[in-house]
């Protein structure tokens, strides 16, 4: 990862002048699975040409449901895209992000933030005017993010600056830096138990944050996950799903007893991690070229389906839970460069 981003640094600054594995049983901590074949969990569907320079590097999205916007970080380019679900073309190319890693849509205020990491500033995208309105300085890389709606606050994890910073979106302000002695991974907000969780990938430690004071709850290990980078969330059955780069394992880890219970492979250079409650899949991009995809039987069973086969590079993917369809950015086709936005749909 740090080499793609380097190379993404220099690329931007230079175009200033993109089998069936089962688990009968959640398997022991330190237990892995086996791949087999099966067929395809995934049907490509549609594919949109994204403008701008082709072959630079993407990272997050995420999903505008009342306006059914799907919201793309085209790092490489410094451009946040902004494209319509239903008719699959994009609506808007908003520039002024440099190196956009993570964004996070506030819905009571029509705004996006951004983690623009090229300039170590948050980004305040008003999605009416389609334009940045502000940015906030904060610590080193910023990355992923996740919004308590409760609280009015995101939190951004400062990859490098081993912190999180905490926007209240009614002023606009940082109003919190929380500090720890690891690289920060993605944050997510379970509306459940009103809790934020980030990764403390460094440590290898899942750490609870109290977004009505802002303290650091706990932290706590995450067996035999490695650099637990990505993360997502099945709140209502009590479960985070942890993307661990530094062993290629989907760890699933129990919110209530605080321990990992099950470690499932994923194929190489695995990333950001996904959940569709409505299917109960957890969908991994890999840069390697796959998308692995697991199913929750239930909350202590889970198997595999496929490393689904995609293009080298596909770092990050987005799910919709209404329609179940998957979207991944392409940079390159066959190692060609393009700037590209799939679409799937989930075959059942």
């Amino acid at each position: 990862m740090t080499d793609d981003l380097r190379q993404a640094k220099r690329r931007l600054l230079s175009l200033a002048g993109i089998a069936l594995v089962v688990v009968a049983v959640a398997l022991p901590a330190g237990a892995q699975a086996g791949p087999h074949s099966a067929g395809n969990t995934l049907r490509r569907i549609a594919a949109i040409d994204l403008p701008g320079p082709t072959g630079e590097r993407f990272d997050y999205l995420t999903i505008d449901r009342p306006d059914n916007y799907l919201l793309s970080a085209y790092l490489g380019a410094g451009i946040l895209y902004v494209m319509d679900m239903k008719t699959n073309t994009v609506v808007h190319a908003i520039p002024g992000v440099p190196g956009v890693e993570g964004v996070v849509y506030v819905p009571e205020l029509h705004r996006v933030y951004t983690s623009d990491w090229l300039e170590n500033k948050i980004g305040v995208v008003d999605l009416k005017q389609m334009k940045v309105i502000a940015k906030l300085p904060t610590e080193a890389k910023p990355d992923g993010s996740a919004y308590a709606a409760p609280f009015h606050k995101v939190y951004v994890s400062d990859e490098r600056g081993k912190a999180v910073a905490v926007v209240d979106v009614r002023t606009d302000k940082i109003v919190e830096t929380l500090r720890f002695n690891s690289e920060t991974g993605m944050p997510q907000y379970d509306p459940v138990a009103r809790r934020i969780y980030v990764n403390l990938q460094d440590q290898n430690l899942f750490a609870e944050i109290d977004p009505a004071t802002d303290h650091v709850i706990a932290s706590y290990p995450v067996g035999g996950c490695r650099g637990n980078h990505g993360m997502t969330l099945d709140p209502e059955h009590r479960r985070a799903f942890l993307s661990c780069e530094g062993n290629s394992l989907m760890t699933v880890f129990n919110l209530d007893t605080h321990k990992a219970i099950a470690y499932l492979p994923m194929a190489a250079g695995a990333d950001v991690i996904k959940y569709d409650p409505g299917l109960r899949r957890i969908y991994v991009a890999c840069f390697r070229g796959a998308i692995s995809v697991f199913h929750e039987e239930d909350p202590n069973h889970y198997r595999k389906l496929q490393d689904f086969p995609v293009q080298y590079k596909v770092h990050s993917l987005a799910v919709d839970p209404v329609t179940h369809r998957v979207y991944t950015p392409e940079q390159q086709e066959n190692g060609q460069p393009v700037a590209k936005m799939i679409v799937y749909e989930a075959v059942q």
